[in-house]
Protein backbone atom coordinates (compact mmCIF):
# COMPACT_ATOMS: atom_id res chain seq x y z
CA UNK A 1 0.00 0.00 0.00
CA UNK A 2 0.98 3.28 -0.62
CA UNK A 3 2.37 5.46 1.92
CA UNK A 4 -0.24 8.11 0.50
CA UNK A 5 -3.51 5.79 1.66
CA UNK A 6 -1.72 5.40 5.19
CA UNK A 7 -2.43 8.40 6.63
CA UNK A 8 -5.28 11.59 7.23
CA UNK A 9 -4.30 14.24 4.78
CA UNK A 10 -7.39 16.37 6.21
CA UNK A 11 -5.55 20.14 7.35
CA UNK A 12 -4.53 19.76 10.84
CA UNK A 13 -5.61 23.97 11.18
CA UNK A 14 -8.67 25.01 12.14
CA UNK A 15 -11.16 27.33 9.80
CA UNK A 16 -9.75 30.36 8.19
CA UNK A 17 -10.66 32.92 10.61
CA UNK A 18 -12.98 36.18 9.77
CA UNK A 19 -12.83 40.36 10.61
CA UNK A 20 -14.93 41.98 12.63
CA UNK A 21 -16.69 42.39 8.93
CA UNK A 22 -17.16 38.49 8.46
CA UNK A 23 -15.01 38.93 5.87
CA UNK A 24 -12.41 36.10 5.56
CA UNK A 25 -8.57 37.67 6.72
CA UNK A 26 -6.38 38.08 4.00
CA UNK A 27 -3.58 34.99 4.36
CA UNK A 28 0.08 36.31 3.67
CA UNK A 29 1.71 33.49 4.47
CA UNK A 30 1.20 29.08 4.53
CA UNK A 31 4.50 27.22 6.31
CA UNK A 32 3.74 23.78 6.42
CA UNK A 33 6.11 20.96 8.05
CA UNK A 34 6.20 17.17 6.97
CA UNK A 35 8.20 14.57 8.57
CA UNK A 36 7.86 10.54 7.55
CA UNK A 37 9.81 7.73 9.24
CA UNK A 38 10.45 4.63 7.94
CA UNK A 39 12.56 0.93 9.30
CA UNK A 40 15.33 0.31 6.62
CA UNK A 41 16.55 -2.74 9.20
CA UNK A 42 15.36 -3.59 12.88
CA UNK A 43 18.31 -1.62 13.44
CA UNK A 44 17.97 1.38 11.16
CA UNK A 45 15.29 4.34 10.93
CA UNK A 46 15.14 7.04 8.20
CA UNK A 47 13.64 9.98 9.02
CA UNK A 48 12.33 11.80 6.09
CA UNK A 49 11.22 15.55 6.56
CA UNK A 50 10.57 18.36 4.31
CA UNK A 51 9.75 22.30 4.89
CA UNK A 52 8.24 24.39 2.74
CA UNK A 53 7.16 28.54 3.27
CA UNK A 54 4.21 29.65 0.19
CA UNK A 55 3.06 33.27 -0.46
CA UNK A 56 -0.67 32.98 -1.76
CA UNK A 57 -1.41 33.83 -5.25
CA UNK A 58 -0.76 37.76 -6.51
CA UNK A 59 0.78 38.80 -3.35
CA UNK A 60 4.35 39.21 -4.33
CA UNK A 61 3.42 39.26 -8.51
CA UNK A 62 0.10 40.85 -9.12
CA UNK A 63 -0.32 38.98 -11.79
CA UNK A 64 1.18 35.77 -10.75
CA UNK A 65 -2.39 33.49 -10.21
CA UNK A 66 -0.17 30.57 -8.32
CA UNK A 67 0.72 30.38 -4.91
CA UNK A 68 4.28 31.37 -4.87
CA UNK A 69 7.01 28.89 -3.07
CA UNK A 70 9.74 30.70 -1.38
CA UNK A 71 11.53 28.12 0.67
CA UNK A 72 11.41 24.67 0.07
CA UNK A 73 14.16 22.54 2.23
CA UNK A 74 14.33 18.09 2.15
CA UNK A 75 16.00 16.58 4.73
CA UNK A 76 17.07 12.85 5.00
CA UNK A 77 18.61 11.23 8.48
CA UNK A 78 19.67 7.96 9.11
CA UNK A 79 19.29 6.66 13.19
CA UNK A 80 20.60 3.67 14.35
CA UNK A 81 18.07 2.08 16.50
CA UNK A 82 18.37 1.74 19.64
CA UNK A 83 21.44 3.65 19.70
CA UNK A 84 19.77 6.30 18.42
CA UNK A 85 22.83 7.91 16.61
CA UNK A 86 22.41 9.67 13.54
CA UNK A 87 24.55 7.87 10.95
CA UNK A 88 23.90 9.28 7.69
CA UNK A 89 22.02 12.53 6.87
CA UNK A 90 21.59 14.35 3.20
CA UNK A 91 19.59 18.01 2.80
CA UNK A 92 18.16 19.11 -0.31
CA UNK A 93 17.50 23.01 -1.65
CA UNK A 94 14.36 22.52 -3.65
CA UNK A 95 13.19 26.49 -3.09
CA UNK A 96 15.22 29.25 -1.86
CA UNK A 97 16.10 33.03 -2.32
CA UNK A 98 20.15 33.50 -2.69
CA UNK A 99 21.95 31.97 -5.11
CA UNK A 100 24.60 31.31 -1.85
CA UNK A 101 21.79 28.92 0.22
CA UNK A 102 22.93 25.78 -0.96
CA UNK A 103 26.41 26.35 0.09
CA UNK A 104 25.50 25.11 3.08
CA UNK A 105 24.28 22.07 2.78
CA UNK A 106 27.42 20.39 3.39
CA UNK A 107 28.04 21.99 6.85
CA UNK A 108 24.76 19.58 7.93
CA UNK A 109 27.49 16.49 7.50
CA UNK A 110 27.86 17.64 10.66
CA UNK A 111 24.93 15.77 12.33
CA UNK A 112 26.64 12.28 11.53
CA UNK A 113 27.61 10.88 15.29
CA UNK A 114 24.65 13.13 16.98
CA UNK A 115 22.21 11.10 19.28
CA UNK A 116 18.86 12.42 18.72
CA UNK A 117 17.62 11.57 22.40
CA UNK A 118 19.36 13.73 25.16
CA UNK A 119 20.63 17.10 24.48
CA UNK A 120 20.15 17.32 21.08
CA UNK A 121 18.63 20.44 20.74
CA UNK A 122 21.01 21.84 22.62
CA UNK A 123 23.64 20.49 20.37
CA UNK A 124 21.97 21.72 17.26
CA UNK A 125 21.53 25.14 18.39
CA UNK A 126 25.76 25.20 18.87
CA UNK A 127 26.31 23.53 15.70
CA UNK A 128 23.43 25.11 13.09
CA UNK A 129 21.71 27.90 14.67
CA UNK A 130 21.88 31.64 13.20
CA UNK A 131 24.78 32.35 10.71
CA UNK A 132 26.25 28.69 11.01
CA UNK A 133 23.47 27.42 9.10
CA UNK A 134 20.10 27.31 7.06
CA UNK A 135 17.64 29.13 9.38
CA UNK A 136 14.95 27.12 7.45
CA UNK A 137 16.79 23.60 7.73
CA UNK A 138 17.43 24.19 11.20
CA UNK A 139 13.98 24.71 12.19
CA UNK A 140 12.87 21.44 9.95
CA UNK A 141 15.61 19.03 11.65
CA UNK A 142 14.15 20.11 15.49
CA UNK A 143 11.27 18.68 14.21
CA UNK A 144 12.55 15.43 12.95
CA UNK A 145 13.91 14.55 16.00
CA UNK A 146 11.15 13.85 18.09
CA UNK A 147 9.88 11.85 15.22
CA UNK A 148 12.94 9.71 15.43
CA UNK A 149 12.34 9.55 19.44
CA UNK A 150 8.97 8.73 19.17
CA UNK A 151 10.29 5.63 16.44
CA UNK A 152 11.53 3.64 19.68
CA UNK A 153 7.85 2.61 20.40
CA UNK A 154 7.14 2.15 16.31
CA UNK A 155 10.33 -0.04 15.92
CA UNK A 156 9.52 -1.89 18.90
CA UNK A 157 6.04 -2.64 17.89
CA UNK A 158 6.64 -3.59 14.20
CA UNK A 159 9.68 -5.76 15.52
CA UNK A 160 7.59 -7.65 18.16
CA UNK A 161 4.25 -7.81 15.96
CA UNK A 162 6.69 -9.23 12.60
CA UNK A 163 8.39 -11.38 14.82
CA UNK A 164 5.42 -12.99 16.56
CA UNK A 165 3.51 -13.73 12.86
CA UNK A 166 6.52 -15.59 12.15
CA UNK A 167 7.33 -17.43 14.57
CA UNK A 168 10.83 -15.69 15.97
CA UNK A 169 12.37 -15.28 19.08
CA UNK A 170 12.26 -12.06 20.36
CA UNK A 171 15.01 -9.68 18.71
CA UNK A 172 17.91 -8.43 20.56
CA UNK A 173 17.19 -4.82 18.88
CA UNK A 174 14.03 -4.69 20.61
CA UNK A 175 14.45 -2.01 23.03
CA UNK A 176 13.17 -2.43 26.64
CA UNK A 177 10.36 -0.90 27.97
CA UNK A 178 12.38 0.60 31.15
CA UNK A 179 14.98 1.94 28.72
CA UNK A 180 12.19 3.10 25.93
CA UNK A 181 9.91 5.48 28.60
CA UNK A 182 13.17 6.77 29.65
CA UNK A 183 13.99 8.24 26.65
CA UNK A 184 11.15 10.53 27.21
CA UNK A 185 12.13 11.66 30.56
CA UNK A 186 12.27 15.19 31.57
CA UNK A 187 11.13 16.30 28.34
CA UNK A 188 7.76 17.20 28.73
CA UNK A 189 6.07 18.30 31.77
CA UNK A 190 4.11 14.76 31.84
CA UNK A 191 7.47 12.61 31.77
CA UNK A 192 9.25 15.12 33.97
CA UNK A 193 11.38 13.11 36.68
CA UNK A 194 9.19 14.14 39.71
CA UNK A 195 6.19 13.92 37.43
CA UNK A 196 3.52 11.08 39.17
CA UNK A 197 3.31 9.22 35.72
CA UNK A 198 7.48 8.59 35.89
CA UNK A 199 7.24 7.87 39.95
CA UNK A 200 4.76 4.87 39.27
CA UNK A 201 6.76 3.77 36.66
CA UNK A 202 10.14 3.76 38.93
CA UNK A 203 7.84 1.54 41.08
CA UNK A 204 7.24 -0.87 38.99
CA UNK A 205 3.80 0.03 37.97
CA UNK A 206 2.64 -0.83 34.41
CA UNK A 207 2.83 2.13 31.79
CA UNK A 208 -1.08 3.36 31.57
CA UNK A 209 -2.55 3.28 27.77
CA UNK A 210 -2.34 6.39 26.39
CA UNK A 211 -5.49 8.45 25.77
CA UNK A 212 -6.05 7.83 22.06
CA UNK A 213 -5.26 4.47 22.28
CA UNK A 214 -7.87 3.79 25.15
CA UNK A 215 -10.41 5.85 22.63
CA UNK A 216 -9.44 4.12 19.64
CA UNK A 217 -9.70 0.29 21.14
CA UNK A 218 -13.18 1.17 22.52
CA UNK A 219 -14.52 2.54 19.46
CA UNK A 220 -13.33 -0.75 17.89
CA UNK A 221 -15.21 -2.51 20.18
CA UNK A 222 -12.27 -4.11 22.50
CA UNK A 223 -11.76 -3.49 26.01
CA UNK A 224 -9.00 -0.25 26.84
CA UNK A 225 -6.88 -3.02 28.98
CA UNK A 226 -6.17 -4.66 25.82
CA UNK A 227 -4.00 -1.96 24.42
CA UNK A 228 -0.27 -4.11 24.95
CA UNK A 229 -1.18 -7.37 23.38
CA UNK A 230 -2.92 -5.20 20.50
CA UNK A 231 0.25 -2.95 20.03
CA UNK A 232 2.43 -5.91 19.98
CA UNK A 233 4.57 -5.26 22.01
Amino acid sequence: MSSSNLFAHDSILTPDPVGDDGAPLEVLHDREYRVRAFRKRDDLVLIRGAIRDQKPPGLYIDIDPDPLTVHHMQLDIEVAYPSMEIVAANVVFETHPNAECPQIIDHYDGLIGLSVARGFNHKVRDLFGGPRACTHTTALLQAMAPVAVQCVWSMQAAITRRNAANGIEQSSSVVSRSDAWKMNLNTCHVWAEDSPVVASLIAGEPMPAPVFAEERLINLGLKPDEWRKRIGG
